[in-house]
């Protein structure tokens, strides 16, 4: 009998305030366990933002931005924005949320380069700055009007995203070299 790889929904749930951008999980996403078959990855992803309290309007928008096969599993990553519960600054409600900036990315730097034939295998923290980057892009209404309506919603998003370059992959900067 074959065996079936299942998939779970990894979530990015960011918030935004006049300081910045922020990861309110702390320092990884929230991932759900298997997908059901009478399920999808984005129903999943919002009854895992559900468990955490987050429900209706403090969800106003979430979009998929990657996927990525994690032996024994694949990942479909999604970016949420999740507002506050009262009042205006994200770490009055989350306590450990991390800050995010281009330049914690810059000091990360790039991805391992890869074989051009081969998948790449990105960090957490890879995933989430394409994360970041891909909302920049969204944000333009040329490039999806809706997302760029809701976003645009709260000024602070577009000054905040302003940094990030809107590029869809960035994170293999470096050409591979293979082994000799």
């Amino acid at each position: 009998m074959t065996d079936f790889k299942p998939h779970v929904a990894e979530i990015w749930p960011l918030a935004v305030d006049d300081l910045g951008i922020w990861l309110i999980s702390g320092r990884d996403a929230w991932r759900t366990g298997p997908v059901p078959s009478g399920s999808g990855a984005d129903f999943e992803a919002k009854l895992e933002l559900f468990d955490y309290g987050i429900v209706g309007d403090r969800v106003p928008w979430m979009h998929s931005t990657s996927w990525r096969d994690e032996l024994p599993r694949l990942i479909v990553t999604f970016a949420a924005w999740v507002r506050p519960a009262g009042g205006d600054l994200v770490r009055g409600t989350w306590r450990h949320a991390m800050p995010l900036t281009v330049a914690a990315s810059e000091a990360v730097g790039p991805a391992r380069p890869h074989p051009p034939a081969e998948p790449p295998v990105p960090t957490y923290f890879h995933v989430l700055m394409h994360a970041l980057r891909h909302m920049k892009w969204l944000s333009d209404p040329a490039h999806d009007a809706t997302s760029a309506a809701v976003l645009a919603s709260d000024g602070r998003w577009a000054r905040h995203l302003a940094p990030f370059t809107p590029e869809l992959a960035r994170m293999f900067t470096e050409p591979y070299e293979p082994a000799a």
